[in-house]
């Protein structure tokens, strides 16, 4: 294995790794010591991600690196070592020069500073605030309700120009209460009650919802993969979360209408790393595409962040929500989003149950 020159190694500021073919650490530089607070003694032949628990999928990514023999840069997502608290980072993975198995790691925590300058900077805040509201979303709602019904009562005696103020009045409190109706839901979500479930049912479910309402405009296709086994979710959560995921397609393809895709597959390669180094296979895969504008460039990294929309008069809690969902169910939620494509990606782990039902072929809604 090609060694890195020990000068430049050492003096490199963000911790670093190299891995060899079985993803063990063969070396690691003076930053890494310091960011896992053991020395390399004990951390040489060790799985990197028994010391580093990273909050993305890595096995998928080490893959494509060694496969393609060409660098992959991660953005933003939690790593900590050992029992120390999450950080914000960074990671540049790249193959090693000499070596097509060996694979060099690198970390670089994010200043304080760049956080701030970035839309990510709000998250913290943002969910201090969601907190907030569950507290008062109740007290609020009540007066609220009063000034609707003061405004309504006004409206009775006044002209057609001093009516659009009432009118506006009771609009306006009437989104209020709807985005405090989504913010209770963060402290009423219930955990998941789990059951074998064919995801193919549930997104026929959603399917026939959608095309009977919001989305009645919208061609919607199929494309499902008969053989995909069952999923241990909560119904009625995972249908949210389709019907969440189908309005936003609906909502951004406006009145002129546009094509929608169901579409499930089979990928074993999948590994979500949770931040306290267990890991779980996620190998069932939903995609719901739109062919629509696709998501303002300005949002896109954030859209599952709380606040963030791209709609106009939008709450931005209900990608946060479906995000929420999908944690609860130990999966992972991620989206790719370029105008004319847009594709929402769930990935579920599956029930090891020989029963378990298998889904129905490529149909397209009436």
């Amino acid at each position: 294995m090609s060694t890195p020159p020990e000068a430049l190694w050492n003096s490199l500021p963000m911790p670093a790794f190299v891995l060899d073919g079985n993803d063990r650490i063969s070396q690691i530089n003076p930053a890494a010591e310091q960011f896992l607070n053991t020395s390399a003694r004990k951390l040489t032949g060790t799985p990197v991600f028994d010391r580093l628990a990273i909050d993305a999928p890595m096995d998928g990514v080490l893959a494509r690196v060694r496969n393609d023999q060409s660098p992959v840069f991660v953005k933003n997502t939690d790593v900590s070592g050992g029992n120390s608290e999450p950080v914000p980072c960074n990671l540049q993975i790249a193959p090693l020069i000499g070596d097509s198995d060996a694979i060099l790691l690198m970390v670089e925590p994010r200043r304080l500073s760049d956080r701030l300058d970035q839309p990510n900077g709000v998250k913290s805040s943002a969910r201090s605030a969601i907190g907030m509201a569950e507290m008062l979303a109740h007290e609020i709602k009540n007066p609220l309700a009063g000034v609707i019904g003061a405004a309504q009562l006004l409206a009775m005696g006044l002209g057609a120009q001093d009516l659009e103020l009432t009118d506006l009045i009771v609009a306006e409190s009437r989104r209020i209460v709807a985005l405090l109706d989504q913010v209770e839901q963060f402290g009423n979500l219930l955990p998941p009650q789990r059951q074998v479930v064919n995801v193919h049912d549930v997104l026929d479910r959603a399917r026939k919802s959608a095309a009977v309402g919001f989305a009645a405009n919208m061609k919607i296709t199929e494309d499902f993969d008969p053989s995909l086994p069952s999923t241990f979710v909560d119904p009625d959560q995972i249908m949210q979360v389709f019907l969440n995921l189908l309005k936003n397609a609906a909502q951004a393809a406006g009145s002129g209408g546009g094509r929608l895709t169901l579409r499930t597959y089979y990928d074993r390669g999948l590994r979500l790393r949770r931040q306290d180094g267990s890991g779980d296979t996620l190998p069932l895969q939903i995609e719901i595409i739109d062919d629509g504008p696709g998501l303002p460039p300005d949002i896109a990294d954030n859209v599952f962040d709380p606040f963030v929309s791209g709609r106009e008069n939008g709450t931005g809690l209900g990608l946060t929500l479906v995000s929420k969902i999908i944690s609860d169910h130990d999966g992972w939620i991620s989206v790719n989003s370029t105008p004319g494509h847009t594709a929402f990606r769930i990935s579920l782990p599956v029930v090891p149950n020989k029963n378990a039902q298998f889904g129905a072929v490529k149909k397209e809604a009436p």
